[in-house]
């Protein structure tokens, strides 16, 4: 047993049967599909792809046949996908050299104030190196202003980089219109898609998208596997250096079970998204815990991933909700879980208006097809309690 204390309020975690898990936007657990696709090439099969013998070549197919897969997963060519170590390093690759390969025509990003922190900390990056970065707000649904972005281009921007869907509040952002608007103005455009590919489709013409990220391990395979779409034409700058991997675009060993592992995933999961039946757990969810007196619903009401549902809870400070959650068996988390050990409100959650005292309040739930309505079911009868206790114990609530 585990005793800790946060204020008032003490705790213990004690050994659950069952865990709800509802962050999976976060990470997922690696399902069945993909974990039969990597044993082959985690036992057998773990020749090094750049060697020529037999075990070597079996591997370097291996990516090859994965490359077509995930290829025609998003609508692209073979050729325009790079396999990278995940979400971060494809975004971060994306920008970095996209600025690096237009330099002669100018140094202009324009991105949103809402963006991963991948995207973010690399903007602030390439703004200590002398490029200049607009950040486009949003309004209370957490969307952009296609005129606002229109009239943020100039003669010099050479890259818009807007994410597909945002990560905290679940948004879908209107990329098919940016992509249209960046192409009329021979601007650029990446997309990190990497909450939006498996869970909404995906096609790179549609949203006429020049550089896309995405990453394996949310989409029930494990973690450290990327992928970076690069449109045909675009000659991006290596982003690692060494032995020439991926068509000398980026060097490092391949891990080949986890590219497998990717590949076989999506081509599983795609024909089945409108029979998952995720979107109808999480309007359940959404309709149980808004009956929560003082409680409101973030992004956009109607147009959002099918698995995310966050809200904000006047008077409770999220660390607080999220440690009882656990102690009832219930993972969820509070704003991003890749910034979740800071203790400043969520951006996104600023960036859309809300206070600091408000933003502070903050939890999201993001489910998979493995979550069940028996455990919606019991989230519900176990957070308005919570909410109830920590109001109580709050300074904030009258």
């Amino acid at each position: 047993m585990f005793q800790s204390h946060l204020g008032s309020l003490s705790y213990e975690v004690k050994e659950l049967v069952k865990i709800v898990y509802l962050d999976n936007a976060a990470t997922t657990k690696i399902s069945k599909v993909a974990l039969d696709a990597m044993m082959p090439y985690l036992l057998d099969g773990f020749g090094n792809p750049s060697t020529i013998y037999s075990v070597g070549r079996e591997a370097k197919n291996a990516i090859e046949n994965a490359r077509r897969t995930l290829a025609g997963c998003i609508g692209a060519l073979p050729e325009e996908i790079y396999i990278t170590s995940g979400g971060t390093e494809s975004i971060n690759w994306a920008i970095k050299s996209a600025v690096e390969l237009k330099k002669s025509k100018g140094a202009h990003i324009i991105t949103s104030a809402i963006e991963h922190a991948a995207v973010l900390k690399s903007c602030k990056y390439l703004e200590k190196n002398g490029c200049e970065v607009t950040y486009l707000g949003v309004d209370e649904f957490g969307r952009i202003s296609l005129d606002e972005l229109r009239s943020a281009i100039r003669d010099d921007t050479v890259l818009i980089t807007i994410m597909t869907a945002n990560n905290e509040m679940g948004t879908i952002l209107p990329v098919s219109e940016i992509g249209e608007i960046a192409k009329e103005n021979g601007v650029l455009f990446h997309t990190d898609a990497v909450q939006a590919v498996g869970h909404i489709p995906i096609d790179v013409k549609e949203i006429n998208a020049d550089l896309l990220s995405f990453s394996g391990h949310k989409l029930g395979c494990i973690k450290g596997v990327g992928v970076l779409f690069v449109k045909k034409g675009l000659r991006l700058p290596p982003f690692i250096h060494g032995g020439g991997q991926e068509r000398g675009g980026r060097s490092g060993t391949e891990n080949v079970a986890g590219i497998v592992s990717v590949a076989a995933v999506l081509e599983d999961i795609l024909p089945r998204l409108p029979l998952l039946g995720v979107a109808k757990l999480r309007d359940k969810l959404i309709k149980g815990v808004l009956e929560i007196p003082s409680t409101s619903l973030t992004g956009d009401p109607t147009n959002r991933l099918p698995g995310i549902a966050s809200f904000v809870f006047k008077g409770v400070e999220g660390e607080s909700m999220l440690l009882m959650l656990d102690q009832n068996g219930i993972c969820a988390s509070s704003g991003s879980a890749c910034t979740s050990g800071s203790l400043d409100p969520s951006h996104v959650l600023l960036a859309m208006g809300l206070s600091h005292e408000t933003a502070h309040g903050s939890l999201r739930f993001s489910l998979s097809e493995d979550n069940t309505e028996a455990e919606i079911d019991y989230v519900l009868e176990k957070l308005p309690a919570i909410i109830a206790r920590l109001r109580s114990m709050s300074p904030l609530w009258n």
